[in-house]
């Protein structure tokens, strides 16, 4: 799994009120949270299907900003987005948060336990709410990548991704 924090200095110019609080930086600590957290899966259950451009295909996780949930404390609300390359698969996990996935290219197969297997696309949504089990979770094409937007809300300081069965 690869991890980019975008740079501040990388932003289009913003308003002097914008650039006093700057929200595309994400908190150091969260980072590594978000770090420590994905070291829960093993390595080789990270690893994608092999495919024919690259045999260590991985997920490419883009995290975009953090922010305290206004009105919860201890809640935390995250964005990010998760680059999946052709033929990629996630081992089962769970989120312990309410999940919204928004499919900006290509397609994916997501199905949660006890619910259907769909397929996705540009501009289609998906939600899991903090007990689903996330089942599937794979790019719908061997050929082509596919991007989504995440939006999660979760307590702070919880792992964001844990493993299941």
């Amino acid at each position: 799994m690869k991890i980019i924090i975008p740079d501040a200095s990388l932003q289009p110019a913003a308003s002097a009120a914008r650039r006093e609080q700057p929200t595309t930086n994400a908190n150091p600590m969260l980072v590594l949270a978000f770090l420590i957290a994905s070291t829960l899966i093993p390595t080789s259950t990270l690893m994608g299907q092999e495919t024919a451009t690259s045999p260590m295909a991985k997920e490419t996780i883009t995290m975009l900003i953090t922010k305290d949930l206004a009105g919860s404390p201890g809640e935390q609300v995250l964005m990010y987005t998760v680059d999946f390359p052709p033929a990629f698969s996630s081992p089962i996990h769970r989120h312990n948060a309410q999940v919204s996935v928004y499919v900006l290219e290509g397609s994916v197969v997501m199905q949660v336990r006890g619910g259907k297997e769909v397929t996705i696309g540009p501009g289609q949504t998906f939600y899991e709410d903090p007990s689903d089990i996330h089942v599937v979770s794979r790019n719908a094409s061997s050929t082509e990548s596919a991007k989504f937007l995440v939006c999660l809300i979760n307590k702070k300081g919880a792992a964001l991704v844990i493993p299941a069965r």
